[in-house]
Order: structure tokens, then sequence, then C-alpha cells
């Protein structure tokens, strides 16, 4: 067994007091001060992640816009410059390899974001498909950090350390800047549901500016949050996480993704996805809420009103903003929004009605 990596902001999290835990072949903070404080400060405030466990890839050369319409499910090379997609890679038989964020900053120069389990996977697989075209497939993770600054102040905080007019950029969009002198790609992305921001620095920068923004964020409410805060956030706001709601058995469609693959371009994996859009999909992602104060888990069965069992939860948690129960589940037949369903928690059957996702949706 190899040992965790660290990242480059891994004795910041140490000097905090963050409890740490193994993550994808990583230590990262699972929580500092307190899942639901971290939670709460994101929705009210501000956070800040450290996502440097996250695979930076860069796809550059005359023919990388060809490369990457030929590896992803979308079209890549028809970004604007300066804009992101959210999008997936397939294998051959239509499987998710993995969910990820490309970037296209010239016709010539691209960057992917992928899971930090799925890194080597997409590498491998990017440098494949892009064989006998005229581009590079470059690793920069260990030598990149990335930090996410998320939540309703985030702009407030972060505005007056960085060079670039935060009120221009759009959402998913990029751009280049400095941050107390340190070359900075700004993202106006997140995983989160809140306005926000993610970073891309030099490893050799990521120190000051993870402590920068600590200290420019305090007074507003900006806290250190981990991964367990992240979890929940990205549920409330009904995103997919990779290993849960994805997985290599599951097809774009069948989890609710089937809006970001474009069929009118070759890609690896598009025959068989064209050959299951012909039939019904047999599988579908849905959205649960309960009463009460136990949330059902990952794994737990999902009852019909016939006593059947249809599906399981693939994420499930108590909504700290909501205050209820909710669930996302894998059932293997369509349910109406308003449907009773049941999910067995711990032997025990709660009641859970469909509901649209997301389950929640920031302020105007």
């Amino acid at each position: 067994m190899s040992e965790d990596l660290s990242t480059p902001l891994h004795g910041e999290h140490v000097a905090a007091g963050a409890t740490l835990t193994s993550f994808a072949g990583w230590q990262m903070p699972l929580r500092y001060a307190g899942d639901l404080a971290e939670h709460h400060a994101v929705r009210t405030a501000a956070g800040l992640f450290d996502l440097s466990h996250m695979a930076q890839i860069e796809v550059n050369g005359p023919e990388a816009g060809a490369a990457l319409d030929r590896s992803l499910v979308s079209i890549p090379s028809q970004l604007a410059d300066g804009r992101a997609r959210y999008t997936v890679i397939v294998a051959e038989d239509g499987g998710i390899i993995d969910d990820l964020i490309v970037y296209r900053f010239a016709a010539d120069e691209y960057l992917v974001i992928a899971n930090a389990a799925n890194r080597h996977t997409v590498l491998d697989a990017l440098t494949f498909r892009s064989g006998g075209l005229q581009c590079s497939v470059v690793d920069r993770t260990p030598h990149r950090a990335l930090i996410a600054i998320q939540g309703p102040r985030a702009a407030e905080i972060l505005a007056p350390h960085l060079d670039v007019d935060l009120d221009a950029l759009r959402y998913y969009a990029s751009v280049n800047g400095t941050v107390d002198g340190v070359p900075t790609l700004v993202a106006r992305t997140g995983y989160t549901g809140e306005d926000g921001f993610e970073l891309a620095v030099p490893a050799n920068g990521a120190v000051g500016i993870w402590r920068l923004l600590l200290g420019a964020g305090e007074s507003a409410g900006l806290v250190p949050a981990g991964l367990a805060a992240r979890d929940t956030l990205r549920l409330e706001a009904g995103m997919p996480l990779y290993g849960n709601e994805l997985t290599r058995d599951t097809t774009p469609d069948e989890v609710g993704l089937g809006r970001v693959v474009k069929l009118d371009h070759e890609f690896v994996g598009r025959d068989a996805l064209v050959a299951r859009a012909q039939s019904p999909s047999s599988r579908h992602l849905i959205g649960l809420v309960g009463s009460g104060r136990r949330a059902a888990r990952a794994g737990s069965a999902v009852i019909d009103g016939d006593g059947t069992q249809i599906g399981a939860i693939t994420s499930g948690v108590l909504s700290p903003t909501l205050g209820h129960p909710i669930a996302i589940a894998l059932v293997g037949a369509p349910a109406e929004v308003g449907a009773r369903l049941e999910a067995d928690v711990r032997g025990t059957r709660q009641p859970m009605t469909v509901v649209e996702l997301p389950f929640y949706r920031r302020p105007a």
C-alpha cells in the first residue's frame, strides 16, 4: 500500500486542527470546527476549500480541440475562449468514466479538471484518444493547487485581492489574473450551489493565497471547510458525485446528464449511446425528501407501494439547510414528482416523496 499524497496546503490543515481523512489517495481535511458550521457558513457567508487533489490535465497543440472532441461527449472545440463546460468522458460501451470540467483558453490550449480518484484513468484515456493528433496531454496536478472560495460573500472577499473585474466574469467562465502577486486562473465555477470561484495556482503560491483569503474573509464569516460540508452542499444542490450517482455502470442519460451529450459529433462511446437512446432507459435518477430526522444513506433500498424494491439510494443526508432528510436514488422505473415511496433506513421503512432536483437553489 502506497502512502497518501499531501496537497500543498497539508500543513495549513494540520495547523488548523482539521480532522484528516484518506480520500482517493490523498490526505484531505474532512472537517475543521464542524460539518454543520462549515455548511452554514457557505450558505450564509463563505467557505474556503482545498481542492488540490483534483486532477489538472493540460491538452495543448494545434489539434487539442479535435482530441477533446473525440474524447468527450461534448464539443470543447466549439467553446469560446475563456469559457468552460461541465461534461463527461465515457467508455466504448457508454459507461461513465468520469465527469469533469473542460476549460478553453485558446484554440490550442485547454485544461481538464477531473476527479481525484479518476486522475490516471482520465489521463490515460485522453492520451490514448489523442493518438495521431498534434497535441500534448500533460498531468500538471503535482505542480498545481486548486482553492475554492464559495458562498454569497465570496466575490466581496476575493475582489480586493485580484487584478481582474469579477463582476464581468460570467458563470462557467475563466480569466487569468494575479492574487497577491501569484499567477492565478480564476473560474466562476463550484460544487456547492452557491456563487463562488475556483483558483488554480502554482503549488508554491497556494499557502500565501490560502492565508490571505482566510484573513481577508474572517470578518465576513468565511471559514475553512472540509469534505463533509462539501458533500452535504453538493447534495442539496442536486449535483452528482462520481462513485455514488455516477459509475462505470451508468450512462449519462440514466443519471440525468443526457443534456451534456452531443450526438452530432464522433466521440468514443457514441455508437453505444446512440443504440441505448433508441430504447427506454431501465434506470432513472430521482430526488426524494422525507420527514423526521432520520436520513437514508447510500445503499438503502427504495421500495414502492407494493413493497417491491425498485432501486437504491445513491446519496442521502439530513439536509442542514432544509432541516429534513433528502436523498438521490437510482430506480428501475420512472417515478413522477409527488409519488410516495419508502426507503429502508436501518431496518425501518421511511416514507419518502419524489421531488424535482435540486433540493436547494440559492436566492436570486
